[in-house]
């Protein structure tokens, strides 16, 4: 296994021989430095929380349209004057990828914007980054946002 030393990576990573590599961007504290942040919302929520983010400075997202259930168990719904059970609840999945500066800011909006107060607001997962690249120039990191 091979050790690199970096300069705008502080800590040191390993990459083994087969070339998997490990990477991971922190300060000089160990903190990583880039995070990605998955929110499960309404859709109806979505072009409002996008606006948001975007004044705040955010660059870029990625949306998914997603069914599944928490505390709200789904629904019942009358159709042709059947009633059926609902198990899977329809949500939109964003992804976005932020510098730690932006962490909490972005959360802050994605709460104020897609909170209706009601249950089924959604979540919002916050996860280290271990690496970003952008395909067409091969940059890395933060300037790969």
């Amino acid at each position: 296994m091979h050790i690199i030393h970096s300069s705008k990576i502080k800590r040191l990573y390993k990459i083994p021989l087969l070339c998997n590599l490990y990477l991971r961007y922190s300060d000089s504290t160990g903190a990583d430095v880039m995070k990605k942040i998955e929110a499960i919302i309404k859709p109806f929520k979505l072009e409002e929380i996008k606006e948001a983010l975007t004044e705040i400075g955010i660059k870029g997202l990625t949306i998914t349209e997603v069914k599944g259930f928490g505390r709200q168990r789904g629904h019942t719904e009358v159709y042709r004057g059947a009633e059926y059970q609902v198990d899977f609840v329809p949500k939109i999945k964003i992804e976005v990828i932020v510098e730690d500066d932006l962490l909490e800011d972005a959360i802050n909006t994605i709460i104020e914007k897609g909170r209706t107060g009601k249950i089924g607001d959604g979540k919002i997962f916050v996860l280290p980054l271990e690496e970003t690249i952008r395909i067409r120039t091969g940059e890395r990191g933060e300037d790969a946002i």
